[in-house]
């Protein structure tokens, strides 16, 4: 009889104490995130963000927000001691596609040819088709919850989802601010 109080106890105390943990990591001060300021390096960015600009993060942002489409993110790439930043252009729910174009292809979200800011047309060699086609043969074509596509704003050459495929949102450590 005992044992059942004492594990009860310590389940009801393990909700209670997970529930107040839970609301504190979601606010702080207000807002649930903490802001700093990084210096870009690399030119991926170029046309939205330049190369030795001063850029603000809001990190843990996503801990309570929502990855919108448009959104540039710092993204936590295991290839590099630093992170990395880019651009949300694929969201969890997203159709996607590629379609051939002479020696590469064109990707497509939800019918519409994906461009970066300077309306030019991404466009995927062999390797990077190959990569991403395997996501889109094994999700049907559909961008999995809490799995998103980021891009440099250049069309070709970022180290981005053509390099790494879906990125989840537990590697997204932040948005940047204006």
């Amino acid at each position: 009889m005992l044992i059942c109080v004492a594990v009860w106890f310590i389940f009801f105390f393990s909700l209670l104490f997970k529930k107040v943990v839970d609301n504190s990591a979601v606010v702080m001060n207000g807002k649930c995130y903490s802001t700093e300021e990084k210096i870009v390096r690399g030119d991926s960015m170029s046309g939205i963000v330049e190369s030795g600009t001063v850029v603000k993060i809001l990190s843990g942002y996503y801990e309570c927000n929502e990855v919108k489409r448009g959104d540039i993110v710092i993204y936590n790439f295991a290839g590099d001691t630093n992170p990395i930043i880019k651009i949300v252009k694929g969201i969890s729910g997203d159709k996607f596609s590629f379609q051939k174009n002479g020696s590469g292809w064109f990707i497509f979200i939800n019918g519409k040819k994906v461009e970066n800011a300077q309306n030019q047309a991404y466009f995927l060699d062999e390797k990077a088709y190959n990569r991403l086609s395997l996501y889109e043969h094994d999700y049907k074509g559909v961008i999995p919850k809490d799995a998103y596509l980021i891009f440099g704003n250049v069309v070709s050459g970022s180290v981005d989802s053509t390099h790494f495929g879906l990125v989840g949102k537990e590697d997204i450590l932040g948005k940047v601010s204006n």
